[in-house]
């Protein structure tokens, strides 16, 4: 509004709204200075945050080189070696796909030399891509002048063959107005692998434990050896695109309000000291009688505590775990601990067995009849669980919780029967917690099964490579582990979710999670 150009004329009503008005006016144009100003701040804090991350990213880059191409002191195998380089091809491929992301202008590293044809020898399958009208706008028919073709390498067990992508090229003779199916999107963008051969890589690393030197040498039996410095790279940019599927999965196991907890010792490569160290990987997974069958991985440098509550961050489920300390601080926060009625039975065994201890042999009944129980409740819903567990089970537990009590006066401190009954008197509340709440299980079991895979694979890879190559193997886990619970073929899935990934919504990330995922249909 502008205001008259003599205010004389004005009546006092008119200059009061006409003051109202010049106030909301300046109201209005303070807000959206405010709005603008925050606006700027956050655009500066996310600068801020992308550039720090760039220069810890380049710097991550530099030592990386450094290991890989200067000249090494430390004493490490043949072997040891191998399991380096790989974890560094990765590493680097993986810190590659990061950067672009942050700066997607960024000059990348100098392409790599044109790669040399695929073999003639190999076996050739035709993909061809054409487009779906031939029509043209003016309305003439668009004919066919060439095609353009890629090949990609495929991989069955012990064959190598060539997809021969053919892009037919059409044009219209009236307005000469070319036209050609786009180049299909594919998860390592001008790569020579194909998604099958992708997920054979990840599949027999990952899976099977077959580090990448024995791979390379599978692949020189079938026919053609590939470097593995590329299966590195290969690896890890594969890793860097299912980061998003893992994050989602984690938001997941989140929304449940029971979780199992573990974690086992993984050593870890030093470089610079030609040693390595003992770092961990933790594993959370909901329950056996929930509907969610999934498992996330999570590789840490160390066992702090802090680990645990930062993957947890502001869950306050409750937690089936052992007695280990790290987790005190969860409890602390509002997260209820869960006793494992397993460790606590096993430290009877363990006396009775080595030791012929007949007083710890005298517990073991108590657990065998309580373990009978939940073997009778495990196909039952949550409340008939709860009434079957408060009907047989409490008044085992009562007389189990009475002989403790009874022996811990009659045993001397310090002895080994003396900690036995410690262990369980100490934690009774967190092991019996299970009696009333049919969702939460007697033990820990099910997570020690999930982590399981990883024992199997430390005789294989013997250790990790660099704190990186943890957390990638503890993503790639976390998808095949949960896909097999699931009932997946762990190559299948991979394979469908890698073709999938690059045009997939960001917003639709949940549907390829192993627990939604469903296998595209066949094309007719």
């Amino acid at each position: 509004m502008n205001p008259p150009a003599d205010l004389d004329d004005l009546s006092p009503e008119q200059l009061r709204a006409l003051a109202t008005q010049l106030l909301a006016e300046v109201r209005a144009k303070d807000q959206e200075v405010t709005e603008k100003r925050r606006e700027v701040d956050a655009l500066e804090r996310e600068l801020h945050y992308r550039q720090t991350r760039i220069d810890q990213l380049t710097h991550e880059i530099s030592v990386l080189r450094r290991q890989q191409f200067g000249r090494r002191s430390e004493q490490l195998n043949n072997e040891q070696m191998s399991l380096l380089d790989e974890a560094i091809d990765g590493d680097l491929a993986a810190i590659e796909i990061e950067l672009e992301e942050l700066e997607p202008a960024r000059k990348r590293r100098p392409e790599q030399p044109k790669r040399a044809p695929l073999p003639p020898q190999l076996p050739r399958v035709d993909v061809r891509h054409e487009p779906d009208n031939t029509v043209c706008q003016c309305g003439c028919e668009r004919v066919r002048i060439g095609e353009d073709i890629s090949e990609k390498l495929d991989y069955a067990p012990g064959v190598f063959t060539v997809e021969r992508h053919v892009r037919g090229k059409w044009v219209c003779r009236n307005c000469e107005t070319l036209i050609q199916a786009p180049v299909p999107s594919h998860v390592i963008d001008k790569g020579i692998p194909t998604t099958g051969l992708l997920a054979s890589v990840l599949v027999n690393k990952f899976a099977d434990h077959l580090p990448l030197y024995r791979q390379e040498q599978i692949f020189a039996r079938a026919g053609l050896a590939i470097p593995r410095s590329t299966l590195g790279a290969w690896v890890g940019t594969c890793g860097a695109q299912l980061q998003p599927l893992v994050d989602a999965l984690h938001r997941e196991i989140l929304k449940e309000s029971v979780l199992h907890a573990d974690e086992t010792p993984v050593q870890m490569l030093s470089p610079g000291k030609g040693k390595t160290h003992r770092a961990y990987l933790w594993a959370y997974t909901p329950t056996q009688f929930s509907n969610l069958r999934a498992v996330v991985y999570d590789f840490a440098g160390s066992r702090a505590g802090e680990h645990a509550r930062t993957f947890l961050t502001r869950w306050h489920g409750k937690l089936v775990c052992d007695d280990y300390g790290g987790y005190k601080a969860s409890f602390l926060q509002g997260v209820t601990e869960i006793g494992c009625a397993a460790h606590a039975r096993r430290k009877f065994f363990e006396l009775h067995a080595n030791h012929s201890s007949q007083l710890a042999g005298q517990a073991l009944p108590f657990f065998t009849e309580l373990y009978a129980i939940e073997r009778d409740a495990a196909n039952l819903d949550a409340d008939a669980r709860h009434r079957l567990r408060q009907s047989r089970a409490k008044p085992v537990s009562d007389a189990l919780y009475e002989w403790l009590v009874t022996q811990r006066k009659l045993v001397s401190d310090g002895s080994a029967i003396a900690k036995a009954l410690d262990y369980s008197l100490k934690r009774w509340q967190a092991l019996t917690r299970y009696l009333e709440d049919g969702h939460v299980p007697i033990d820990n079991n099910w997570v020690e099964n999930q982590i399981r895979p990883w024992a199997i694979g430390r005789s294989n890879w013997l250790f990790a490579g660099s704190l990186r190559a943890g957390q990638r193997a503890a993503a790639i886990m976390s998808l095949i582990r949960s896909a097999q619970l699931n009932g997946h073929e762990p190559h299948t899935y991979l394979k469908d979710i890698l073709t999938r990934l690059p045009a997939h919504k960001a917003s639709d990330i949940a549907t390829l999670l192993p627990h939604n995922w469903q296998p595209l249909a066949p094309v007719e």
